[in-house]
């Protein structure tokens, strides 16, 4: 759906914030609480005792867009991955408290020289048609992730493995990977470099296991209900488009005893209003998140229902710089320059988000990211060199610059976008028009780089590191859809992989992100919050920096009637 939107600058940008302050919801009131809860209460090995539990155990969850597809090496998305993660188990996984742990493998070692990591394979796991899962079939999926034929855009993840990067390139043949079969439950993996974070790499979907008949037997329809065979808590049973997916608990899986939720649901959940409401009329257990506009009421109504936590992400706005005028730093430095990040987070979102001047979200141990010299500016000192920098590059009141803002199907989007198109008018004079994509379209038209000239971005952080961030603008990366390829910046990427200490390191990828913060190939706009309504009666998680919530931890309570007073 193409919606062309022209910007309006100080008059849109009013009437934006002024409706920031009206909630939907106001003048509503929440009903009293239906039912009681029993008070929580564990059994010797950790599990809720079953006199707490509700007779039904299915959940329904809110999922954001529709996700692409169920290929873990081939989809993008964090709605894909919340699904994923359901469906799939791999070497190592994250627990509750985001925490990794031993997954399939139920142990592994590391050689001296840091190089060769062995993983110990529980010989009780199972696919979901109840074969046997062995170092094979570790073996034929982490080969088809770097293999080209493949076409995963996460691949690059990878690289720390030896050979994956000129395989991944079409160089060598993804039988030359550095993993090897030393029997049925021992797989061994040799790495170009010492690499500590290896673990958190192996908790990616990228790295989750196939099985091989199927999909040599249905090839890319392979992850559909009736084919799709997985080695997770749950298996794939239904799949509606723009309606809901249904998964139901893998009775194979190796700890179906200590999985609770029966089935989940996941749903497309665009339309943030529509889920609100469907999660106070009891249809959705868990949003994917709230609607800004409704804040107040939201605050008012259901704060105890209301989660908010830090997100380990950023939200972006990317510049083609394969297309002219984005090659050029001070057309690109001009648009973040004029963009106020204060306005957004505190008008727009609300719900704690933080201005952002960097890529790689604060609150990494050991590593501060770096910040342009502009960012401890006043916003007018910024939009003063904005109008600078733009009349140096040939822009101005007779020779204004139109773009085009792409953003993918949903309210928040499509408000942030109006209003940096807004300002943009107003600081800079800018003609911006608006086009609304379904996410899958959104996502390839990005990736060709053909007509793309400015398009909205968030990256999530799956692990705890600068380089998931920086490694996104290498210029391998299928998912550098900004276009920027830059030798230097690539070597530097290079040494860091190569550094075993983590303050060299550190050091090393803070030089990358500032030579990537001098040429602005994106705005980064703020850092990200999850924000969600969750019915108390859903129990088993924990919030966390990297927002992953697999539901083989969740539960349901019993909820008794409330008496009356009037008995």
């Amino acid at each position: 759906m193409l919606d062309f939107l022209k910007a309006s600058g100080l008059l849109l940008l009013t009437v934006l914030l002024s409706g920031c302050g009206r909630d939907v919801g106001q003048g509503l009131t929440e009903p009293a609480p239906r039912w009681n809860l029993p008070e929580v209460v564990l059994t010797a090995d950790g599990l809720p005792d079953p006199s707490i539990l509700a007779p039904v155990q299915v959940l329904h969850r809110g999922n954001g867009t529709q996700p692409q597809g169920l290929d873990p090496h081939i989809t993008e998305g964090v709605p894909s991955t919340h699904v994923q993660r359901d469906l799939f188990e791999s070497l190592v996984v994250r627990g509750p408290d985001g925490r990794i742990i031993p997954g399939a493998a139920e142990r592994w070692e590391t050689s001296a020289d840091g190089l060769t990591w062995t993983f110990f394979l529980r010989p009780d796991a199972r696919w979901s048609n109840g074969d046997y899962l062995t170092a094979e079939d570790w073996l034929f999926s982490l080969r088809r992730a770097v293999d080209p034929a493949t076409g995963s855009r996460t691949s690059i993840l990878l690289k720390p493995i030896r050979n994956a990067e000129p395989i991944i390139a079409g160089e060598m043949a993804p039988e030359e990977l550095g993993v090897r079969v030393v029997d049925d439950y021992t797989l061994e993996i040799t790495l170009e470099a010492p690499n500590p974070l290896l673990v958190e790499v192996l908790s990616h979907s990228v790295s989750y296991p196939i099985h091989r008949p199927t999909v040599e037997a249905h090839g890319d329809r392979w992850a559909r209900p009736g084919t799709m065979v997985s080695n997770g808590p749950y298996q794939l049973e239904e799949l509606a488009m723009q309606s809901h997916i249904k998964l139901v608990r893998n009775p194979y899986f190796r700890e179906n005893d200590r999985v609770i939720i029966d089935e989940v649901y996941f749903y497309p959940t665009e339309d943030l209003a529509a889920e609100l409401m469907r999660y106070r009329a009891g249809e959705i257990d868990w949003t994917y998140e709230v609607p800004n506009t409704q804040f107040n009421w939201i605050e008012a109504n259901l704060p105890d229902e209301l989660v908010i936590s830090d997100w380990f992400g950023t939200y972006y706005f990317g510049f083609n710089t394969q297309r002219e005028p984005f090659d050029d730093p001070r057309v690109t430095t001009a648009l973040s320059l004029a963009v106020d990040r204060s306005i957004i987070t505190t008008k727009l979102r609300r719900f704690g988000e933080q201005p952002s001047f960097s890529f790689t979200p604060p609150g990494l141990d050991g590593y501060e990211p770096p910040q342009p010299e502009w960012a401890s500016w006043t916003q007018e000192e910024r939009e003063a060199r904005a109008r600078e920098l733009m009349a140096e590059a040939g822009y101005g009141p007779d020779n204004p610059l139109g773009v085009e803002i792409r953003y993918n199907t949903h309210e928040d989007h499509k408000r942030v976008s109006l209003a940096i198109a807004a300002m943009w008018e107003q600081v800079l004079g800018v003609r911006a028009s608006l086009i609304n994509e379904e996410f899958r379209v959104f996502l390839a038209t990005r990736r060709a780089r053909a007509i793309t000239e400015v398009f909205r971005a968030g990256w999530i952080g799956n692990y705890l590191d600068p380089m998931y961030f920086l490694e996104l603008f290498h210029s391998d990366n299928q998912q550098n859809d900004v276009g920027f390829f830059n030798d230097e910046y690539d070597a530097l990427l290079a040494e860091a992989a190569r550094t075993a200490g983590r303050d060299e390191r550190f050091a090393i990828m803070k030089e990358a992100e500032r030579l990537l913060l001098e040429t602005q190939p994106f705005a980064p706009i703020y850092t990200y919050v999850t924000r969600r309504l969750v019915k108390p009666y859903v129990r088993g998680w924990q919030s966390n920096i990297v927002d992953q919530h697999p539901t083989r931890y969740m539960y349901i309570l019993r909820q008794d009637p409330v008496e009356s007073d009037d008995a």
